[in-house]
């Protein structure tokens, strides 16, 4: 595949494999943007849409959108800003998934309790601008001097393994489950961000007649996580506890209210969180709410 194909086709860069791979072909599909990706290329062309989909790195997505010609990309907030591409893409849609956190880490048996301990001390970490604009601060607040300041070393990988074998003191790193930290005898003491998967666009468009069509894309994504993240609530109550049953169940925006034939009784129907919908439906029949159902989504537009 030439430069030439891709010519006025929107490119969309997605991460080529790691924790977001998996969950971008997800939403992909889900938005239905359709492909077939051959074997170790990292182009390919969708199916019934003008656009290209870009596999690379989640680390270089954020430069490739603000810098070149990418229009659309999905990548970690945390790569974002240690990029220092935040001033040249807009984040567009938090997605809620590959969520985690950058921590700061020592030694559990070590003497090292706190970040004032480790201050003036080796730091490693793949992170290196996010983690020298941590340390300066708290270098700066406990007024340490230039030559006594924190030494930030940068290291791409296994960088669990450096305070074991003696290249630091402590380490910043993303922190999921927490199991690789524990095996390596380490533990966190201090978040300097927390961080998701960011669905984001060049900042300005670099190609006007494509805006309509990222909207386009962005409106899908935003409907499928939106379908994942909500389920519908629908029950029968009298108008005298609707007040309160509305309280319950506002809705994204409001809940629909319909009369029902029987007199001084009402349908609602309102979006609620999933993850909320027991504790709901218990909350609603305390209010006096009748045929309670939940409904899941496979798709909406929010």
């Amino acid at each position: 595949m030439n430069a030439e194909s891709l010519d006025g086709r929107l490119l969309f860069a997605i991460p080529k494999k790691g924790r977001l791979y998996d969950k971008c072909i997800s939403l992909l599909a889900g938005a239905d943007i359709q492909f077939r990706r051959s074997n170790r290329l990292d182009v390919c062309v969708v199916l019934n849409h003008p656009i290209a989909l870009v596999f690379l790195p989640a680390s270089d997505i954020p430069s490739f959108v603000g810098k070149g010609d990418v229009d659309l990309g999905i990548t970690g907030h945390d790569v974002i800003l240690e990029s220092r591409m935040d001033g040249l893409v807009t984040e567009v849609l938090r997605l809620g998934f590959g969520k985690c956190a950058l921590q700061v880490q020592v030694p559990e048996t070590g003497s090292v309790k706190t970040v004032d301990d480790l201050a003036g001390k080796r730091v490693v970490s793949s992170f290196k601008h996010l983690s020298a604009d941590y340390f300066d601060a708290v270098d700066a607040r406990l007024q340490l001097s230039q030559e006594n300041k924190t030494k930030i070393e940068y290291v791409g990988g296994s960088v669990e393994a450096a305070c074991a074998l003696g290249l630091a003191d402590g380490i910043v790193d993303l922190v999921e489950s927490g199991d690789t930290m524990r095996a390596a005898g380490l533990h966190p003491i201090a978040t300097v961000l927390e961080t998701e998967a960011i669905l984001i666009k060049s900042n300005p468009p670099k190609h006007p007649h494509l805006v309509p069509l990222i909207e386009l894309i962005t409106s899908r994504i935003a409907g499928v996580i939106a379908a994942g993240k909500y389920v519908i609530c629908q029950y029968n109550i009298s108008r005298d506890k609707l007040a309160a049953a509305t309280v319950i169940t506002p809705g994204r925006k409001a809940p629909t209210i319909s009369p029902l034939e029987e007199d001084n009784w009402v349908g609602v129907s309102a979006m609620v969180e999933k993850n909320n919908s027991a504790t709901i439906m218990d909350e609603l029949v305390k209010a006096g709410a009748e045929d309670i159902l939940i409904f899941a989504l496979n798709n909406c537009r929010v």
